[in-house]
């Protein structure tokens, strides 16, 4: 039996190292991670948990070749559209003031009152750490997340919510990104069930 994290964070690490392995480009990789988040997403309310939040892609990432800034941006609007048809509440995080946020998810931007029963998404979307403190915790309507999941074997938050994961969880699931497999989140939450949790006390 689990002890269920109410919010969990998802940070997607290997696209591109995926697509590199798979003969294709760098940002064709984008888009194959799609699946991967719908059907994490699908097991997480099979499996109780009442808020996730994706890093979709920071500040730095807009850094990147053209291509690759085009396909990533692509995958988050598509990621918007996918979250929405499952019934989930969407809300988008991230510099709009910037020209590297898509101007489509403009309404996601507001956090809107909780819906009953519904699992609610957060999607950081050309979000910085530094922009978010530097202009009073912008992201202060996200609440305080429980466990963080990162795929690619990297262990590192890469400035992922700083203040809200103060008192996280941290598991690294060494697979890619596009080969998510269910396993990958009740293993990770197996592993929570075991964490002593304090919160400091």
């Amino acid at each position: 039996m689990y002890r269920t994290p109410m919010h969990i964070g998802i940070i997607p690490d290997g696209n591109r190292r995926w697509a590199t392995q798979n003969g294709m480009s760098k940002e064709d990789g984008y888009k194959y991670g799609l699946p991967a988040g719908l059907e994490l997403l699908r097991a997480a309310k099979r499996l109780g948990i009442k808020e996730l939040t994706y890093y979709g892609f920071t500040v730095d990432n807009c850094k990147r070749p053209k291509a690759q800034v085009s396909a990533f941006t692509d995958a988050c609007c598509k990621a918007v559209k996918l979250i929405e048809a499952e019934g989930a509440q969407v809300h988008v995080v991230g510099n709009t003031h910037s020209p590297c946020f898509p101007v489509a998810l403009l309404p996601y931007a507001e956090r809107k009152a909780d819906e009953q029963n519904k699992l609610r998404v957060n999607l950081l979307v050309n979000y910085g750490w530094e922009w978010d403190l530097k202009n009073g915790w912008l992201s202060s309507a996200v609440p305080r997340i429980d466990l963080v999941i990162r795929w690619g074997g990297m262990c590192r938050l890469s400035g992922f919510l700083p203040i809200q994961t103060v008192y996280s969880d941290f598991y690294i699931v060494d697979d890619l990104w596009p080969d998510f497999k269910e396993q990958h989140l009740k293993d990770a939450l197996d592993w929570y069930s075991r964490q002593d949790v304090t919160l400091g006390g």
